[in-house]
C-alpha cells in the first residue's frame, strides 16, 4: 500500500547552485567587494587638494618682500671700534728756544722735552675733549745759539730741522712791526713743519729770552711765542697748557657738543641766512650792497670751512617788522633800552618772515643773522646786560636759529631826520656789522671771540684772522667734526641693523644698501685719515659718512610704509584663504581613507576563496 515517500521539492537540476549557496553565504559586503574600487573620486579629489599645494608658492612670491643684504657684520665692527677705541689724531709739537746763549747753566734739550711731555701729560689727563690730540703726541725741543744748536733724538716721522732756520735777531725785528709781522715770520721760516713726515699737523712754540716783561702770543697760522725776561724750565708751564688747551683743544673747556646744538646739518651743509629788517619802512628805508659783502668778506669764510661744512649763503630784505618785546626809556641812556630777559620775545616769528630757498629744506642746518633797523618810536635802541652795562655789539645769538644785531641809523632821535626814500647802508658799517656776525658764527661753533685766553699759566694774547677762523681752530673743529660724525654715523648704521633685523618683512631696496656700503667706506677712510693727522680728509670723509648713514636711515621707502610681523600677515590672509584650504584638505583626507578601505574589502573577497 505505502511506497516510499519521495520529497515534495524535487531536486534542482543545475549543479552549481549548492556551491553558489556557499559562496553567498560566505560574502560579507561590510567587510568584503567584489569589484576593485575606481580612482575617479580619488583623482579628482586629490587633482583639488593639487591645485592648492601648486598655489602656495605664487601666494608666497605675491607677498614675498625684497631684501638687500645690509652688512650687520661691518656696522657691529664699526660701532665697537669707537666705543672701545677712541680716534687718535696725531699731532706733533715743537719748542724752539733762541737767546738763551747767555744764561747758565745750561738745561739740556733732552730734560726740557721730559719736563714738557710730564707736564702735558698732567693737562691731557684733566681733558676728555673728543677731538684733541689726546696722547698720541710727540714733543721736540731745539735750543738755538747762534750757528750751532742743540735739539732732541726724533725718529724718521719726524719733521727734521735745520740748525739755524730760526734767528733771533730777525725774529726780534719782526717783532718791532707788530704781532701780525712776526707771525707771518715764523710762518714763512716754520712753515716746513707744520706738517710732520707721518702726517699729523706740527705746532710749534717760540721762547725767546729778551729784556721786557714777559708776553705771550698765539698766532693766527700754528705758531706762537714767549717773549721776555723768563728760563727754560719757567716757560714749560706755558708750553704745555699752549698745546693742549689752544692748539688741542681749541680753547674750550667742556666736552664734545650735543648733536642737537651742532651748527652743521646731518648732510654736512650750512645755509647763511642775511636778513635786513625795516621795522617800519614808514620812517626810514634802508638797503645794503650784499654782493660786495658777500665776495670780500664771506668768500673766504666758506672756502676756510670747506672741510668742517658746505656753507652756502643766501640774503633778503624785509619791511614791516616789528619785534614783539617792549622797550623802556631811560634818560641817562637817552635810548631805549631792551634786556635779556626780553630776548626770548626779540624774535617775532610771527611777522619775520625770514623764509630761505627750498634748497634749505630738508636736513640742511640753516643759520639766520638778522639786521633790525627799528622804528623812530623806539630808537636808538639798545640792549642792556644782566650786570647792568650796555652790550658793545648791541646783539645776541640764539643757539641753532643764529644771531640778531641792533642797528641804529645815525641821528635817528631827530624825528625830522625821516626819510622814505631808500638810503644804503655804508661799507664801513657793514664791515662792523659782518665782523660782530663772524663772532657770532664762532660762538655757535663754540669757539670764544675774546682776544685773549685767561690759563692756569697766565694770560695769552690771541691774534684773529680775517677770515673768522685761524688755522689751528679749523683743525681743531675738523678733528671735532670728524670725531661727531663718526659716532653719529655709527649710530644712524646701528640703529637701522637693529631695526632691520626686528622686522623682518622690511623692505630694503638696493639704494639703502648702496647708501650703507659707501658710509661704511667713507667711515673706515675717515679713520684712517684720522690715523694719519690728514684733519681736513678725515672730516670730510666723516661728513660723506654720516650724510649716507642719515639719508638710509630716512630713505623715503622705509618711512612711507608700515611693517608687521609674519603673525600679523597670516591673521589677515587665513579668513580668505584658511576655510576653503580646511575643507579640500578634510575631504582630501576623508577620500584617502575611503580608498584605503575599499580596497581592503577587494583584497579580503580575493583572499576568501584561497582560505575556502
Amino acid at each position: 500500500m505505502a511506497e516510499i515517500s519521495e520529497p515534495s521539492n524535487p531536486p534542482l537540476v543545475h549543479s552549481g547552485l549548492p556551491d553558489a549557496r556557499l559562496e553567498q553565504s560566505a560574502f560579507d559586503p561590510s567587510t568584503m567587494r567584489k569589484t576593485k574600487p575606481g580612482f575617479k573620486r580619488l583623482i579628482l579629489t586629490i587633482s583639488v587638494f593639487s591645485s592648492f599645494l601648486l598655489g602656495l608658492p605664487f601666494l608666497w612670491k605675491s607677498v614675498e618682500i625684497y631684501r638687500a643684504p645690509l652688512p650687520f657684520m661691518d656696522i657691529d665692527v664699526l660701532s665697537s671700534q669707537l666705543e672701545s677705541t677712541p680716534l687718535q689724531f696725531p699731532c706733533s709739537f715743537r719748542v724752539i728756544y733762541v737767546g738763551f746763549d747767555s744764561i747758565a747753566p745750561r738745561v739740556s734739550a733732552e730734560q726740557l722735552k721730559s719736563s714738557i711731555l710730564d707736564e702735558i701729560t698732567e693737562l691731557s689727563s684733566k681733558s676728555s675733549l673728543c677731538g684733541s690730540c689726546s696722547n698720541n703726541y710727540d714733543v721736540s725741543v731745539v735750543i738755538e745759539s747762534g750757528s750751532d744748536c742743540s735739539q732732541t733724538r726724533t725718529d724718521a716721522s719726524s719733521c727734521t730741522w735745520r740748525c739755524g732756520a730760526l734767528s733771533a735777531s730777525d725774529f726780534a725785528v719782526s717783532l718791532e712791526n707788530g704781532d701780525d709781522s712776526a707771525d707771518d715770520f715764523l710762518e714763512v721760516a716754520l712753515g716746513g713743519c707744520s706738517r710732520s713726515a707721518s702726517g699729523g699737523r706740527g705746532y710749534s712754540v717760540v721762547v725767546m729770552n729778551r729784556d721786557e716783561n714777559v708776553e705771550v702770543t698765539i698766532g693766527k697760522y700754528r705758531h706762537a711765542w714767549i717773549v721776555g725776561r723768563i728760563s727754560e724750565m719757567e716757560a714749560i708751564p706755558k708750553v704745555a697748557e699752549i698745546f693742549v688747551k689752544l692748539f688741542g683743544n681749541g680753547g674750550r673747556e667742556e666736552g664734545l657738543i650735543p648733536g642737537e646744538f651742532m651748527p652743521v646739518g646731518a648732510d654736512g651743509k650750512i645755509f647763511l641766512s642775511f636778513n635786513l629788517l625795516n621795522a617800519d619802512p614808514d620812517d626810514w628805508i634802508y638797503d645794503w650792497d650784499f654782493q660786495t659783502v658777500d665776495e670780500v668778506l664771506l668768500k673766504p669764510l666758506i672756502k676756510e670751512l670747506a672741510p668742517v661744512a658746505n656753507v652756502s649763503v643766501e640774503s633778503q630784505v624785509l619791511y614791516h617788522t616789528p619785534t614783539s618785546s617792549f622797550s623802556y626809556w631811560d634818560d641817562d641812556q637817552e635810548s631805549y633800552i631792551f634786556n635779556t630777559k626780553d630776548l626770548p620775545f626779540f624774535v617775532n616769528s610771527n611777522e619775520w618772515h625770514l623764509d630761505t630757498s627750498i634748497a634749505a629744506g630738508g636736513r640742511s642746518k640753516i643759520l639766520h643773522f638778522v639786521i633790525y633797523i627799528p622804528s623812530a618810536r623806539e630808537c636808538p635802541l639798545l640792549l642792556q646786560l644782566p650786570n647792568g652795562q650796555i652790550s658793545e655789539t648791541n646783539g645776541f645769538i640764539s643757539p641753532m636759529w643764529g644771531g640778531v644785531i641792533v642797528w641804529n641809523p645815525k641821528g635817528c632821535l631827530d624825528r625830522k631826520s625821516k626819510q622814505h626814500h631808500r638810503q644804503m647802508i655804508s661799507y664801513p658799517e657793514l664791515e662792523k656789522i659782518v665782523e660782530v656776525f663772524l663772532g657770532q658764527f664762532r660762538q655757535l661753533f663754540g669757539l670764544k671771540s675774546d682776544p685773549q685766553h685767561v690759563g692756569l699759566s697766565g694770560t695769552f694774547n690771541i691774534l684773529t684772522s680775517e677770515k673768522g677762523f685761524t688755522k689751528w681752530e679749523i683743525d681743531f673743529l675738523s678733528r671735532q667734526h670728524s670725531c661727531f660724525n663718526l659716532h653719529s654715523c655709527a649710530s644712524s648704521l646701528g640703529s637701522l641693523s637693529r631695526l632691520v633685523q626686528s622686522l623682518p618683512r622690511m623692505i630694503i631696496l638696493d639704494e639703502i644698501g648702496k647708501q650703507v656700503k659707501y658710509s661704511l667706506k667713507a667711515a673706515n677712510l675717515a679713520q684712517r685719515n684720522a690715523s694719519l693727522g690728514v684733519f681736513d680728509a678725515a672730516a670730510i670723509s666723516s661728513r660723506q659718512a654720516r650724510s649716507l648713514a642719515e639719508d638710509a636711515f630716512f630713505h623715503p621707502s622705509i618711512m612711507s610704509v608700515s611693517y608687521f610681523s609674519f603673525e600679523h600677515c597670516f591673521a589677515v590672509y587665513s579668513p580668505f584663504f584658511l576655510p576653503v584650504a580646511l575643507h579640500v584638505i578634510l575631504a582630501a583626507l576623508r577620500e584617502w581613507k575611503r580608498y584605503k578601505q575599499e580596497h581592503k574589502k577587494y583584497l579580503a573577497f580575493l583572499a576568501k576563496p584561497k582560505q575556502s
